[in-house]
């Protein structure tokens, strides 16, 4: 495919089956009946985009961090409930732009097919929803918003990651879901990193040390039980120094009682309720160029209740968008 030309990828363009739910003979009541699909080539002929979907379907990089893999399953379970959501955006376009797909152990060539998508998207005016996959989907998306802001003057980009660790791990011999922040604040000088809901008990010292070089801005779990003053207060001045935001939840974050399906569980994350605050409080910044969800983990989930919070999420980054 001449989007992907020299990449060892695949891509499978959007299907409406991926989106399946309740039957109604009303017209805009639920998400498979209104959400759009399409092939990321044809995107130069659809007209009034607000939200793009695109799958990310690799775990290569949570093998290599030894984890546990199947997130490349995530995908589709996403889907799966998103389809069934009711709908309150009427006034949005969202179309799904399909999947890139992780072929073999070429992560390097999945994440710049990502990349490549992300940026096409912006260039178009449209917001990117990326659904994962391993959080090494951040240094793709990452870089994707870096391409297609590349000519603007102001430019400077505010990560927030929503997340028990920091993913600062230095590059030993192959990048993983372990190390996208490390990768990107070693390549660029003027970006900026705020990671909400970190665990001592999930980040070693030395990546405590990291963080503290690269002036890394956090809050622990322990801080994320309300959306404190305290926090607003840090989460303004981070958006005030910067031009643009965006967001990456890793699932793993919140509490194993809401999203038992992930690599790492952890009993003592945050809740949906915590999130939504603070993704309300972003979104109104108007600052938000791309979003992404990674982690889920379909083989560990259960009852589908990380997958139903996935779905959930993206639902409310779409109304307040």
């Amino acid at each position: 495919m001449s989007f992907f030309k020299d990449l060892k990828v695949g891509y499978a363009a959007g299907r409406i089956e991926a989106h399946s739910g309740r039957k109604s003979e009303l017209n805009n009541q639920y998400w498979h009946q209104e959400i759009e699909v399409a092939h990321i080539e044809d995107i130069n002929s659809k007209k009034n985009i607000n939200i793009g979907l695109v799958g990310y379907v690799c775990d290569e990089g949570v093998r290599r961090n030894k984890g546990r893999i199947g997130a490349r399953k995530g995908p589709k379970s996403i889907r799966n409930k998103l389809g069934k959501l009711p709908i309150h955006h009427a006034d949005k376009k969202i179309i799904d732009f399909g999947d890139v797909i992780c072929l073999d152990t070429y992560l390097e060539d999945c994440q710049k097919a990502l990349s490549k998508t992300i940026s096409k998207l912006i260039k178009h005016n449209v917001l990117p929803i990326a659904i994962g996959g391993g959080h090494d989907i951040a240094y793709a998306n990452f870089n994707g918003i870096k391409d297609a802001i590349k000519n603007i003057s102001k430019n400077k980009i505010g990560i927030i990651n929503f997340d028990a660790h920091f993913d600062l791990r230095a590059v030993e011999t192959a990048a993983n879901s372990g190390t996208p922040f490390n990768q990107i604040l070693s390549e660029n000088d003027t970006v900026s990193y705020f990671a909400i809901g970190i665990q001592q008990q999930s980040n070693t010292k030395e990546l405590f040390e990291i963080a503290e070089k690269h002036r890394v801005s956090y809050v622990s779990n322990f801080e994320c039980e309300t959306f404190s003053k305290n926090l607003k207060r840090k989460l303004n001045a981070f958006i005030k120094n910067v031009d643009y935001l965006y967001i990456t939840i890793d699932l793993d974050g919140f509490s194993s009682a809401y999203a038992p399906g992930v690599s790492a569980p952890s009993s003592l994350g945050f809740t949906p309720h915590f999130t939504y605050k603070v993704l309300a409080f972003l979104l109104e910044s108007k600052k938000v160029i791309s979003c992404d969800i990674a982690e889920l983990n379909p083989d560990f989930d259960t009852d589908e209740h990380t997958a139903s919070l996935a779905a959930k999420l993206i639902d409310y980054i779409v109304q307040n968008a």
